[in-house]
């Protein structure tokens, strides 16, 4: 390596960063031939540090900077060498060399590279530069991942009006992709302030990309070997927690955020639609949204046994609805519930939807105890109140229609309370029995 830094360190700034790539690929190409990894040598690392991210390797070293058009320039030459290069192992090493964060002062510098060339490659659809990314994305920490997700939606969902429909055709070219980018920009947008509500050019293209095929959000999950202890501080399996937790704020963070009360779903206001255009409202586009999100955890079990992992693997971790339900806990508190009851009801039903489809998907792993105590802060919410309760015994009594609950303001089972029983009150109709899904172990509110 040091014979070819020091006939690198007499070309040019773009000619060296260039000549760094093709000296990366035969470096790689012949370490793969003869070992299944290469071998852990820094030397790649340096010289790519060196001449393209320009780190001087010496004290006091003046650095060769490339001015934006040599960048522009070293760009096409990158997606031109992904798109050349026909081993998909090569390319692999070869992203990653350039692209891992080394946790020192070049990451800047390669954050920013890797967000030009990913936004390129959306632009002129390299479909291996965006395979690329999605392999990174699953391998890197979070943090350095939403930063590749904000500069994606800075450049097609916020700078240039309507530029979002060259992100969204990317769909049918790479979903897996786009797999991950929804998991990132779900991690990014966890509306907990106005700044960090998904952009509605955002929203809608994911709504859309969803709706097309659901089966998009378990892209990840269906073809990753699944190791033992998924690691901490990386993206999830699937984006369904984050997609979850889009839904379920959604009405109380718009609340907070002073726009159109929200009523099962829908405007409040003709005028309000009108402005806005049914298509594009975003209480009807996360209403659809949760509606997809259901979809697919129902589908999971089918999934998860297949995989041998049905009761072993949560894809919805309990510890991460533990924050959620206490941030739906303090928005509530923190809207007067006078003036946001219909926003709050919204919330707390598409809650309880989640937790009950999800539970009985084997998505998320707890028990009813477990939802008990983490909902015992809530809001009082008359379906969170049947899912936290759970199925009740068929009763002996003929009079009771199959899946009866006890009545709807009875406090939940294991709090002490005698459900009442329809015959202390013959006058009354009996309670009527409420509507079955196939594979559902208890009844299933209608999605509202």
């Amino acid at each position: 390596m040091s014979d070819i830094r020091h006939s690198l360190l007499r070309r040019d700034a773009l000619s060296a960063a260039k000549e760094v790539l093709y000296h990366l690929d035969a470096y790689f190409s012949s370490q793969l031939q003869s070992a299944p990894l290469p071998l852990g040598d820094k030397g790649p690392v340096e010289l790519l540090e060196e001449f393209v991210y320009q780190v001087p390797k010496e004290r006091g070293a003046q650095p060769k900077r490339l001015n934006s058009l040599q960048e522009l320039q070293l760009l096409e030459i990158m997606c031109n060498y992904f798109q050349d290069q026909s081993k998909d192992s090569v390319r692999q090493i070869i992203f990653s060399s350039l692209f891992s964060p080394q946790g020192n002062k070049a990451d800047d510098s390669r954050m920013s590279l890797l967000g030009k060339l990913v936004s390129m490659a959306v632009a002129v659809c390299r479909i291996p530069v965006l395979e690329c990314a999605a392999s990174w994305l699953q391998r890197t920490p979070v943090v350095y991942c939403v930063r590749l997700a904000r500069a994606l939606v800075d450049d097609y969902c916020c700078l240039v009006p309507g530029s979002v429909q060259t992100l969204r055709q990317i769909f049918s070219a790479s979903p897996r992709f786009c797999c991950q980018f929804i998991t990132s920009v779900t991690a990014l947008y966890d509306l907990s302030s106005d700044d960090l509500i998904p952009p509605l050019d955002l929203l809608e293209m994911i709504v859309s990309w969803i709706s097309e095929d659901s089966r998009l959000i378990l892209i990840t999950f269906l073809n990753t070997p699944i190791a033992p202890n998924l690691p901490i501080g990386f993206l999830e399996l699937t984006p369904l927690t984050g997609l979850i937790r889009w839904c379920v704020k959604a009405p109380l963070a718009y609340r907070r955020k002073k726009r159109p009360s929200l009523a099962n779903g829908h405007v409040a206001t003709k005028a309000a639609a009108d402005s806005a255009g049914l298509d594009r409202d975003p209480h009807l586009l996360y209403s659809k949204l949760h509606l997809s999100v259901l979809q697919v955890l129902m589908v999971l079990q089918v999934h998860l046994t297949e995989k041998s992992l049905y009761g072993r693997l949560g894809l919805v971790l309990f510890d991460h609805m533990v924050p959620l339900v206490e941030e739906i806990n303090r928005l509530a508190d923190e809207l007067n519930p006078l003036n946001a009851s219909q926003e709050i009801e919204l919330s707390l039903d598409r809650l309880a939807q989640a937790l009950q489809v999800a539970m009985a998907s084997g998505a998320l792993l707890c028990t009813r105890d477990d939802l008990r105590t983490l909902c015992s802060r809530l809001p009082h919410n008359n379906l969170l109140q049947l899912v936290i309760s759970g199925p009740v015994p068929q009763s002996p009594h003929a009079a009771l229609p199959p899946g009866f609950y006890p009545h709807i303001h009875t406090p939940p089972l294991g709090y002490g309370a005698v459900p009442a029983h329809p015959a202390a009150h013959p006058a009354l109709p009996t309670h009527p029995g409420h509507t079955f899904l196939s594979g559902m172990g208890f009844p299933f509110r209608p999605i509202r």
